[in-house]
């Protein structure tokens, strides 16, 4: 009876034993995993500060959009207080003085040349060219008005070269050469009393000059101006003679 009482108690103690492990292992796997409950909340947590991060993010954009610039005052202008500010061109030039003495005047006149002499320098050469010939041209037209006004016919044709061609406007050809120009103005010379011819408006450029003139003549009486009338007329000019004329009617 003995060793049957050994082994049961020997029974009994191992399954004392194994009954207490079990009990102190639960609580620890207990620990180790939360409870459906425990998920949800913290689940529920986490979808809460993602909308609040996004909320926020939201905000600042919208603050952004909001954003409005500081305003720019304007100066205030006092209208009392005198205009003191330099403009181009509202400069009062003031008188040159005059020399005092024959140095002063000297050195004045020294100063002029040399502003005359730097102008012409700073001239290119095909503009100086250019200068020439409208001056020589101007002068021959000049001395065509100057014979004109006097009737003299040698003069006036002195200016014009032998196979002068005269036009109307825009190209018809009214005649060319000297002794058509002949019959012409001869004729008219001989039997106007009076002709004067002066410029309203002259062009002058290289070669060509462009004259709006006043035409007064006396057919009867040399004091009495019986026709007026304006004429437009363009000389060419080459070698000092007039070689084409051109009417604008």
């Amino acid at each position: 009876m003995k060793p049957l009482s050994i082994i049961l108690a020997s029974l009994i103690t191992t399954v004392a034993l194994i009954t207490y492990a079990a009990d102190q292992t639960e609580p620890e796997q207990k620990e180790a995993k939360p409870t459906q409950a425990e998920q949800v909340n913290t689940e529920s947590k986490t979808v809460e500060n993602q909308q609040s991060v996004a909320k926020t993010k939201t905000e600042d954009k919208l603050n952004t959009l909001e954003y409005k610039a500081p305003e720019i005052k304007k100066p205030v202008i006092d209208n009392t207080k005198p205009d003191d500010s330099k403009v181009l061109g509202n400069e009062q030039s003031k008188p040159a003085e005059k020399p005092k003495n024959k140095v002063e005047k000297a050195v004045a006149v020294a100063e002029a040349e040399k502003a005359v002499t730097q102008a012409k320098e700073a001239l290119t050469v095909k503009q100086q060219t250019k200068a020439k010939q409208s001056r020589e041209s101007l002068a021959v037209v000049e001395q065509l008005v100057k014979a004109y006004n006097a009737r003299n016919i040698e003069e006036f044709l002195r200016v014009y070269d032998e196979d002068v061609e005269f036009y109307i406007f825009p190209n018809e050809l009214l005649f060319k050469g000297k002794e058509k120009l002949i019959a012409r103005y001869g004729l008219m010379f001989k039997k106007l009393k009076c002709i004067h011819s002066s410029p309203i408006k002259r062009i002058v450029h290289g070669d060509i000059v462009i004259d709006h003139e006043l035409s007064e003549t006396c057919s009867t009486d040399e004091n009495v101006i019986d026709k007026r009338s304006e004429l437009i007329s363009s000389y060419q000019i080459k070698d000092g003679k007039i070689v084409r004329v051109l009417f604008f009617r």
